[in-house]
């Protein structure tokens, strides 16, 4: 990518360049190629940004970076630099979770307030965005370990980064030593099967107390999304291997977000697409007893439509409507379910009522 780059080739990731701390970030990038803040050669780190508070401590900052694979990047301000660790599946908000946290390059203290896309081709492409800012304080720094006190609106806590290895000594952990911050939160669960429709011939009566959807004709799956990963299940609780370019680009659409979502991998206009049409966990809070309604209503609301992906519609009271247009598309039935329902996995129920065409 230029000179400035081919300077940072072959420097051992653990060892500084001489007193120079952002030679290695320099050697990554181009000033007229990157919209990344690139300070002058020797050694200026830059004014202070604008955009991250300070209090009383030095600053931090987590960006949410969607590279070729998403992760956020910790940065602590240090030495008038941000040292920086990669952590792919994002900062651990409980201490029964420890995550990879990877030592990348020093950045430059401009950096706290970057927000943009880095150009294809270039280090690091892609989409990077404040995640969260603050302030810290150091209860000790050495080569090995890093335990600071997080001041953030999203992160706050006692952390500690650890050095485990890996090539150059990249390799750290990332632990959290106070209590979870969610102390009612819940793990996503596992191994739950899909709860399943009864099968009937006529629409119910009270068509305003149900809403209705499209039957696909498709795979039910579970998806579990959780460090921006996403996981399948199918209709037996088992694990699913879904097809190419839905999994990365559904766990990049919740990020840090914990979900558990339920739909049918169907084919819709000549293309596999993962059709959602129900939450089942969002947040750490289990959604199987909020009504039907609340949680299509919640569904809709994190907006997930992509390219092999999309939120399943449906239409609360439409019944006939939602037949007649099933028959035009040649589909082969609808679904009607009942707005208060609770959602029952792995029970085939009343509440939920197929209807072939």
């Amino acid at each position: 990518m230029g000179a400035g780059r081919r300077r940072g080739q072959g420097q051992d990731e653990g060892e500084p360049v001489g007193s120079d701390r952002l030679a290695r970030y320099r050697g990554r990038r181009d000033a007229d190629r990157t919209p990344e803040p690139v300070p002058d050669f020797p050694g200026d780190a830059g004014p202070q940004a604008d955009g991250g508070p300070q209090a009383d401590g030095a600053r931090f900052v987590v960006q949410e970076h969607h590279a070729s694979s998403l992760h956020w990047d910790l940065r602590l301000e240090r030495d008038g630099v941000l040292v920086s660790w990669a952590v792919p599946k994002g900062i651990p908000l409980d201490p029964a979770t420890d995550r990879l946290a990877v030592h990348t390059e020093d950045h430059p203290l401009e950096y706290a307030a970057f927000e943009g896309r880095i150009p294809k081709g270039e280090y690091g492409a892609g989409q990077m965005m404040i995640w969260d800012q603050g302030c810290y304080e150091t209860e000790k720094w050495s080569d090995r370990e890093v335990k600071v006190v997080l001041h953030g609106s999203r992160v706050s806590g006692l952390y500690v980064l650890f050095r485990t290895g890996g090539p150059g000594g990249r390799n750290w952990m990332i632990h959290r030593m106070d209590p979870p911050a969610d102390p009612d939160a819940e793990p996503l669960p596992r191994g739950l099967r899909p709860m399943l429709p009864e099968r009937r011939a006529r629409l119910p009566r009270d068509q305003g107390g149900h809403g209705f959807e499209f039957a696909w004709g498709g795979r039910r799956l579970l998806a579990a999304i959780e460090g921006g990963r996403a996981r399948f299940t199918d209709g037996r609780g088992r694990a699913a291997e879904p097809p190419a370019g839905l999994a990365a680009p559904l766990g990049a659409a919740l990020g840090a977000r914990p979900a558990l979502l339920d739909g049918e991998l169907a084919e819709v206009d000549g293309r596999p697409v993962y059709m959602v049409f129900d939450l089942l966990h969002l947040d750490g809070r289990p959604l199987l007893s909020a009504p039907y309604e609340e949680r299509r209503r919640r569904l809709d609301g994190l907006e997930l439509d992509g390219p092999h992906r999309r939120t399943a519609p449906w239409f609360p009271g439409e019944g006939t409507a939602v037949r007649d247009t099933a028959r035009e598309q040649g589909l082969p039935g609808i679904v009607a379910k009942r707005l208060g329902s609770p959602y029952e996995p792995g029970e085939r129920s009343g509440a939920w009522r197929y209807l072939p065409l």
